[in-house]
């Protein structure tokens, strides 16, 4: 009904010159061993998709979408939506979407009017999902957007606020498994403070670390069996984020005993906002064998805030899709669609361009860092970077079986110790470019 001039967006490769194909995204073509799609598990937000509005910092709406009917409110809204983000996701060939709670269904006037509103919705998703195979690949809950959550959520001092919180999540993990999600993601919006002035930082983080023992306990209760993740993010809109970055994160659940049970959902535009790379985050998170899914975006380095935009760097993609080949794949995850067309790109038009701009980023990304693991270029260069390791002194050091005292005997009649050897890196750097330009 909205898209009908669309029709399904096909791959027609980099010759074509029609905007509406794919150049490099060819969902069947099999990269090691897999199908295309099976690698990047593209998913759909739906709200930056479905109810993004062009929003910033510094500006009211600048996007009409024709399913937000002003004749339409509520429940009625809601559901013309849903039908849209089914019917868009069908032209793109989308197999997963990702949601928030408040995303899909209006608040009420209490909890339990908007957990009503939440449950008829939901049946309309699950009828969609039935007719066209479409999955969810994580829900979320949004404890961060409403008044309630100035302070936080379970790092309120409100007592009252971390209940609602916790009855929150309650009902969005119901919904999630009601709906086969495959994982559930704690996003936390609002999880940090401005000033230790007026925190109880031990006692917010603690309750923080209580919320999700609890999601866990119940999750266990109802059968849910999909993944918790955390997802990292510096700054906004807290000036310190107590999930600042992957570090941070796997610390804390380490701390609290809770590393068993969540992986991480990592965002580019969050690593560049921590100052980190995102192939940095990926590789920290797999390290730890806690790579989840990724938010597959990108951010703009002269901005200093989340601008969430369709990721189209190659270079950037190639080195995602490389880490994430390295650490075995995403088991459980996917490449989440969390970005939006610019303010300025108000037309419907934009947002299947937006789409197809990011999935042929990262299907090129895919196939340049599959044949650069296939040559193991790099990871021969590794290896013979930490050689000294694998013999000798290095080789005990790794087996533990010296100490400081044989490790100064070892040193301490050498006049010289073994040559350095260069990094190489500038080479190294020229070896992604020549694979990104073959």
């Amino acid at each position: 009904m909205y898209f009908d001039k669309y029709g399904p967006i096909k791959y027609e490769g980099k010759l074509s010159n029609n905007p509406f194909s794919f150049k490099y995204y060819n969902k069947d073509e099999m990269i090691l061993g897999k199908p295309m799609k099976e690698h990047l598990k593209f998913s759909m937000a739906y709200w930056h998709t479905m109810t993004g509005a062009g929003t910033d910092p510094f500006g009211a709406e600048t996007i009409d979408r024709p399913w937000d009917d002003v004749n339409l409110s509520g429940i009625d809204q809601a559901k013309a939506r849903i039908n849209a983000a089914f019917e868009f996701m069908q032209v793109m060939g989308f197999e997963y979407f990702c949601f928030h709670d408040r995303d899909i269904a209006p608040e009420g006037k209490n909890l339990a009017e908007t957990n009503k509103n939440l449950d008829e919705i939901v049946d309309l998703i699950e009828k969609k999902m039935a007719e066209t195979g479409i999955k969810l690949l994580w829900g979320t809950a949004n404890a961060f957007g409403h008044k309630r959550y100035v302070n936080g959520a379970s790092t309120s001092p409100n007592a009252d606020v971390f209940a609602y919180a916790a009855a929150q999540i309650k009902k969005a993990i119901e919904i999630t498994k009601r709906l086969n999600g495959s994982g559930y993601v704690f996003w936390g919006g609002r999880e940090g403070y401005e000033t230790l002035l007026n925190t109880n930082m031990k006692l917010e983080q603690e309750n923080f670390a209580r919320l999700l023992q609890m999601a866990v306990d119940y999750a266990k209760k109802i059968g849910f069996d999909g993944q918790f993740y955390i997802e990292p993010k510096p700054k906004e809109p807290t000036k310190h984020q107590y999930d600042f970055d992957c570090a941070t994160v796997i610390s804390f659940l380490v701390k609290y005993n809770l590393d068993k049970h969540f992986k991480l959902n990592i965002e580019t535009n969050h690593a560049t906002l921590a100052m980190h790379t995102i192939n940095h985050e990926i590789r920290i998170a797999a390290d730890n064998n806690m790579l989840g899914s990724v938010d597959a975006n990108q951010g703009d380095l002269l901005l200093g805030w989340d601008t969430d935009q369709f990721p189209t760097n190659i270079y950037d993609t190639t080195l995602v899709m490389y880490e994430i080949i390295r650490a075995g794949g995403l088991k459980t995850g996917g490449l989440n669609f969390d970005a939006k067309p610019r303010r300025a790109s108000f037309e419907l038009d934009d947002m299947l361009l937006s789409h197809i701009a990011g999935m042929d980023a990262f299907a090129a990304g895919l196939r340049i860092a599959a044949k650069l693991w296939e040559d193991q270029i790099l990871e021969i260069n590794l290896e013979n970077r930490y050689s000294s390791y694998k013999s000798g002194i290095g080789k005990k050091i790794i087996n533990r079986e010296v100490g400081f005292i044989e490790l100064e005997s070892y040193v301490f009649n050498k006049i010289e110790m073994d040559k350095n050897e260069s990094g190489k890196q500038e080479y190294l750097e020229s070896i992604i470019n020549q694979y990104i330009l073959k």
